[in-house]
């Protein structure tokens, strides 16, 4: 009789640890692509898309992929026309950071210009696909002046400033020629700390990026020429060539960060800013600065 109880026992135990597996393979299965697989070794995929301005929730879900012991080695998939500047210092210090615990890989999808190619440096590896559009190391400030369209309908603008360059780039009047100065100094040091970072990711000399470093673009074939990028690839070779550099046997686990709940609201503005992104994209190939002393672009 005692025994059996204890085979009685053991066989719901057996059903319950299967039906326990069987869940857990379903909900991996229904939210693969947010959270990936339960177990086993992995590779994690974190995206970078669109302007790069807030990049808060991208580097905390880095340092996740970074203290996360089940994830070996981290792909950042690029697809970015560049943003803020130093948002995009940020980013690349935080790849930096988390080249020391794991293997980073970059994947760069239709872009990956200026900031984009700025945060790519930080990484060991960089994989593009021929055709990626890529490099825009440089530095361009534009300002708008409205001065002769402000005559003709009666409109002036007056101005109470605390030095002589607070207003530098008022729309309603030509720039000096010491602002222009001023303005080229600012651009220079910007630029060289932009040659600066990419030769240091890239270990490349200084001389050798300034010669790249004019604001053209470039393909990926021919990043990969300049020794810009490291292979021609998409993002599955990307994630291989993580997994074996992360010595991961088979073929590796994929995970991605769980995707966060979003308001309507939420949706359509992000939708809003997709396009505007797209439509502005043929024009964001280079670095930029504002004409107010706000926060520097790469764009």
């Amino acid at each position: 009789m005692r025994k059996g109880s204890a085979l009685l026992a053991g066989s719901l135990l057996v059903l319950i640890l299967v039906a326990l597996l069987g869940s857990i393979a379903w909900f991996s299965h229904v939210r693969g692509r947010e959270v990936g697989p339960m177990f086993g070794e992995k590779v994690g995929v974190l995206e970078v898309r669109g302007v790069i301005a807030n990049v808060q929730p991208t580097i905390d879900q880095l340092a996740k992929f970074r203290d996360d012991g089940s994830i070996k080695a981290v792909v950042i998939r690029i697809d970015s026309p560049g943003g803020g500047v130093s948002p995009s210092q940020e980013l690349y210090q935080e790849i930096k950071r988390t080249v020391r615990e794991k293997p980073v890989v970059v994947s760069m999808g239709s872009v990956a210009a200026s900031g984009g190619y700025y945060i790519a440096c930080a990484a060991q590896k960089i994989y593009a696909n021929p055709g990626s559009i890529t490099g825009s190391i440089g530095v361009i400030l534009q300002f708008t002046n409205f001065e002769e369209l402000m005559k003709k309908i009666g409109f002036r603008m007056e101005v109470v400033k605390s030095g002589a360059y607070k207003d530098v780039g008022n729309p309603g009047r030509e720039m000096t020629a010491d602002e222009k100065a001023y303005l080229q100094e600012v651009v220079n040091n910007v630029h060289q700390q932009f040659v600066r970072d990419v030769a240091r990711g890239r270990r490349m000399k200084v001389e050798t990026v300034q010669g790249v470093a004019d604001g053209r673009i470039f393909t990926g074939e021919q990043a990969m020429e300049l020794g810009l990028v490291d292979e021609l690839g998409d993002l599955k070779d990307a994630i291989n060539g993580a997994a074996k550099m992360a010595a991961i046997e088979g073929e590796p686990k994929v995970v991605y960060p769980e995707k966060e709940k979003k308001s309507l609201f939420d949706y359509l503005l992000d939708s809003i800013t997709e396009e505007i992104t797209n439509r502005l994209q043929p024009y964001m190939g280079l670095l930029v600065l504002p004409p107010v002393p706000r926060e520097a672009s790469l764009s």
